[in-house]
Order: C-alpha cells, then structure tokens, then sequence
C-alpha cells in the first residue's frame, strides 16, 4: 500500500513536515509494509516555503535587511538555480512580534522590498513569496520604500513608510526607486481572494488579529483605498490584493508581482501529480478544517489535484460546525485529532501525539480490510 501524506502546518503548533513525520508513525505501527511518501505541503500561508523545502533540494541563505522595529536581521530565503523564494512571515510574522509590540500600523515590511533587490542582484529570475501569517497592515507602502520610493507629508518632510504614514502622505518620489526587470517574475502565493478595501478586505478581515482596534477599522481602510486611487486604482479591484495585510498589493503596485494560487504552486514545484499517480491513499490535514477551507486552503487544493478513485482523508486539529457534510471534493472523511476536552495549550503542545494516535485509528480500519 502506498499512502502519501501532504498536509499543511498546524498553526502555532506543528510545521508540516512535522505533522507528516506524526501521520506516518501512526500508520507504520499498524501497517509496517506500508509505503509512506511524506509531501508536507502549504497554500501561501506561515511554513509554505518552509514545506516546500521539505521536498526540494533547495539550499538556504540569508541576506541583512531591515526588521520590523528598524534594526536589521538577517532575512532567510530558499534558492536553487534562478528560483527563489521566501516567505514574509519569516520577518514580520506574527509570531516575531512580542504581543505587547502589536501594532499593524508600526511594523515596517521595507525589509521585503529590500531582499528582492538582493534577490535580483544575485541573478534570481523568479520570486515566489508567500504572504501569510503577517502582523502589519501597511497597504503595501512598506515594500515600495524597500524598493526605494519615499513618501513625504505636507511639509515635505519623509515619512516612515509605515502603516501609520498613510494618513499623512501627500507625495511620492521615484527619483531613487529601482524597478524590477522585465525578465524577473514576482508570484506571490496566496491562500486568500480578498481584496484590498473594504468590507471584506485586508483591514476587516485580518486587522483583529494583527492587533488593530476595530475602531481603527474604517479609518485605516480609507486611507489604503485613497492612497491607491491615487498610485494605482487597478489594484482595489485584484483578486487577493488583500494578502499579507496589503503586502500583495504592494508587491503587485510596485514590483510588477503576479498573483497565483499558493497550493497549485506549490504542488506543482513538487511534482505532486507524478508522486501521486499510483497512490492508494491520500492524507491531508490543517490546524482547522472549516468552510473557509474550500476557498483555496490546503486540504482542498491537494484533494483536487488527486486523480479520482485515490481516497483522500483529512486529519485536523479541529472540525469546525460549518463545515458541509463529506464528501467534499475528493475527501471522504475527517478526523479531529483531539482526544479529550483540556486547554487550547494542551492540545497544542500535544498535537504530535495526538495525530499519531489517529494515524494510527485509521491504520487499523484498514488493516481490517486488508485482512
């Protein structure tokens, strides 16, 4: 029997490749001649490029950029050949920012900007960013000051380029902006459609758990839209601007990006359609499988791309209670991994062992059948 297991990270909890690791000891205790082909797997979001990494030989560097209080870091990114990619949370993510820093409208993405010119000058001819799990909602301005825009208030004075800076800004100088070349492709992977403004936009969508008051809400989504009816009007209409708290569009205004869907791009770069071709199972898995899920996450993305007849099963954290009745595309059934009723925490700190248990559950309905 060969089972390949593709999962997504547990948020806050597991990267994927540690939550295949899990699935496949459960399986080969009960199944031991089983052969197990681990494809941890990401959609845009937190630990993509890192799941990608986990199936390519792709060699890792870092290059000092701008962090997101002012002072530098050393920025990670994953190359191979003139393919590059990284992922923004690995600067200004979430989990970089100490909770009692949580300010959106502070945290400076220049930084970003800053490594594709790196990434340019060392000869890289695509970019792929993933732009999940962030803690700033600048608009995007942040990545055109790394490129090398500069934005001035009333008084022309320089302003910051951060999220704050968009109330005050009255102009814009490309006398030391840098554009990418025409022959360097920008793709962001994005496991969002939102758009930029707007109700269902970067600001009241993600704003509350960036940190933002949703009294800020109205305010800061004003000032994004006004800023781009003014530079590039064509961007509030993208599909997905909103990713990264504006960062897509940042990427898209000022460095020409394209984009593209985060688990198509990501199974594609690890050549899921071939390793799956004569499967016998398929696992997959998130933190929280819910109706959000269908909207391009993880566990869905891989279900599509699995030639039908291949069961697919999900193995989450939690089931949410809006989720439709299974089947759902190619998943025939979903198993939450949570044993009994403790701390969020807990179940957190846990999770390896839980997922190993269900694995292992799974395991033995089928070596009934097998028998």
């Amino acid at each position: 029997m060969k089972i390949v297991i593709a999962p997504d990270s547990f948020k806050e909890s597991l990267p994927a490749n540690e939550v295949a690791e899990a699935i496949k000891r459960g399986f080969t205790r009960v199944l031991p001649d089983a052969e197990c082909l681990l494809l941890p797997v990401g959609d845009g979001g937190e630990g993509t490029v890192d799941a990608i990494k986990s199936s390519l030989a792709l060699v890792e560097k870092t290059a000092l950029v701008t962090g997101p209080f002012g002072d530098l870091v050393k920025m990670p990114y994953l190359k191979k050949g003139g393919i590059a990619l990284f992922e923004v949370a690995d600067l200004i993510g979430l989990a970089k920012i100490p909770i009692e820093k949580r300010n959106p409208l502070k945290i400076q993405t220049k930084g970003i900007g800053q490594l594709i010119l790196h990434l340019i000058e060392q000869g890289m001819k695509e970019i792929y960013i993933g732009v999940g799990g962030t803690g700033s909602i600048d608009g995007g301005i942040g990545i055109a000051s790394g490129l090398g825009y500069q934005f001035y208030d009333e008084n022309r004075n320089e302003l910051l380029a951060t999220g704050q800076s968009l109330f005050e800004i009255t102009d814009i100088s490309k006398a030391k902006a840098i554009s990418v070349p025409f022959d360097v492709r920008i793709k962001i992977l994005a496991d969002v459609t939102n758009p930029l403004c707007g109700s269902n936009g970067a600001t009241y969508t993600f704003g509350k758990q960036k940190g933002l008051n949703p009294t800020q809400f109205p305010e800061v989504d004003s000032a994004i839209e006004k800023f781009y009816e003014k530079i590039a009007p064509n961007v509030l209409k993208l599909e997905g601007a909103g990713a990264g708290g504006g960062i897509a569009a940042g990427l898209c205004a000022f460095a020409g990006a394209e984009i593209i869907s985060g688990i198509q791009t990501c199974l594609e770069l690890i050549n899921y359609d071939e390793k799956v071709a004569n499967a016998d199972l398929v696992i997959v898995g998130e933190g929280r499988l819910d109706s959000q899920s269908l909207a391009g996450k993880a566990p869905i993305g891989v279900a599509k791309r699995t030639p039908k007849g291949v069961p697919v099963i999900a193995i989450c954290g939690s089931l949410a209670e809006d989720l439709p009745p299974l089947p759902i595309e190619n998943i025939i059934a979903a198993f939450s991994i949570l044993e009994k009723s403790e701390p969020l925490e807990d179940s957190i700190k846990n999770a390896a062992t839980y997922l190993e248990h269900t694995a292992s559950s799974i395991a033995q309905i089928l070596s009934l059948k097998k028998n």
